[in-house]
């Protein structure tokens, strides 16, 4: 399969390789520009691919980071097993490769005018414009989970000082004690990073605090990669990890940050020493204010370039976007990035844009040289994205260590050969 999805992705770009490059110059105004909001998988991928598919293109980056920090890989930081600094990127390698980069939060967008308005009062013009703003929280969805909750329980769903402060909750975590992790029902950013994060504490707590407990209370019953985790955590943690779906009273509806107190549907109370509450998500704020979003609070696209079904001109990439049956990952975000740099330039230059294909790979740790994936392809039919027939893969239970030493491996190196690709380390 990963043959395939090279073949598919390398063919898409090459055939974009060969864009007629004059026709991108408009009469009297000069080069089209094309601005990207948000750095991270989805936003840098695409401001790369743009500047090296069509050199002409103005290319702009708005991210308010001078340095970003993966979600990807953050959970191996709960673990001990990174450093933070292993998963921050900053933003030289884009500039060398002629993106301006803008430090600012997208605070506002005219899609009738194609302005776009920063928090510093700068307004940047665009032909085209990408939104890769990741998620926002939807605070209160649960009752009692506002923002000033999160700095107690913390949900740690944005890389930063949320992840921080869950690792300075667990390390100062009593020995014996209690994890407890709300999980949302779906959509929500990367479906199996939950149950990821649950063997990693499990595995920093076998280190240092072999008789605490975990507790996982989770808003639906099914999850990716359900079978293959519950194996891991068994043979890795014992009993360490005890998941509790909906049909086992595990949907929260109540959370009191300050109690560390969780209460659940049929009424029962989960006390934590340390809480770790992932609430429900949606796109972006920029995604809303630019008029991307629906009632979901995510943004419909096409699946032939990933540009919004509802205001033209706009792509929206990675979690901020609905794309079907493609989960809200990394890997993810990354191709996307490629293919819609792909239609844009193509589109601007009065080329035929290539037909798309997409992928994806999750890979997943619990515990050192154990790790687990599912990958799938995915093609545009008719605007919508689907599956494509036979593609979808996903780690055998029967696998043996050596196998699963090597799915450790190759996440590893996954995650080392992005980062080089988009940031350039």
């Amino acid at each position: 399969m990963n043959r395939y999805r090279r073949a598919l992705l390398g063919s898409a770009l090459s055939g974009a390789a060969g864009l007629s490059m004059p026709a991108l110059v408009r009469a009297g105004n000069g080069a089209a520009r094309v601005v990207v909001v948000g750095g991270g998988f989805g936003g840098a991928t695409a401001a790369r691919y743009l500047r090296r598919l069509a050199p002409q293109l103005q290319v702009t980056l708005v991210e308010p980071a001078q340095r970003f920090y993966t979600c990807p890989f953050s959970n191996l930081y709960l673990a001990g097993l990174r450093s933070w600094e292993s998963i921050g990127h900053g933003y030289d390698e884009l500039r060398a490769a002629g993106v301006e980069v803008v430090h600012a939060r997208a605070e506002d967008v005219d899609a009738g005018a194609r302005r776009l308005r920063l928090d510093g009062g700068q307004t940047l013009t665009w032909d085209r414009l990408v939104l890769s703003p990741g998620v926002d929280m939807r605070w209160n969805a649960l009752e009692g989970y506002d923002q000033a909750a999160a700095e107690l329980a913390p949900h740690a769903w944005k890389a930063g000082a949320q992840t921080l402060l869950l690792r300075r909750q667990m390390q100062a975590m009593k020995d014996g004690g209690t994890f407890v992790m709300v999980i949302p029902d779906n959509p929500f950013r990367c479906p199996p990073g939950p149950y990821e994060r649950a063997a990693m504490v499990a595995h920093y707590f076998k280190q240092h605090k072999p008789r605490s407990k975990i507790l996982l209370l989770d808003a639906k019953e099914n999850f990716s990669k359900k079978a293959l985790f519950l194996q891991g955590w068994k043979a890795l943690y014992g009993d360490m990890i005890e998941w509790l779906g909906v049909s086992r009273d595990g949907q929260a509806v109540r959370v009191d940050a300050r109690r560390r107190e969780v209460e659940t549907v049929f009424g029962a109370l989960h006390q934590a020493d340390v809480l770790n509450v992932i609430p429900p998500q949606k796109a972006g704020l920029i995604a809303e204010r630019a008029g991307v979003t629906d009632a979901s609070g995510w943004a419909p696209v096409k699946g032939e370039n990933f540009e919004s079904t509802q205001v033209p001109g706009i792509h929206v990439l990675g979690d901020a976007s609905f794309a079907g049956p493609m989960p809200k990952s990394g890997f993810a975000a990354n191709n996307q990035g490629k293919m819609a740099a792909v239609a844009i330039a193509a589109e601007l230059s009065g080329q035929t844009v290539p037909a798309a294909s997409y992928a994806n790979t999750c890979y997943s740790l619990i515990g050192p040289g154990y790790g687990i994936s599912v990958a799938g392809i995915y093609k545009a039919e008719q605007g919508r994205l689907i599956d494509v027939p036979g593609t979808v893969g996903i780690s055998p239970m029967e696998g043996d260590a050596a196998f699963r030493a090597a799915e450790a491996r190759y996440g590893a190196a996954w995650y080392a050969a992005i980062s080089e690709e988009i940031w350039g380390r």
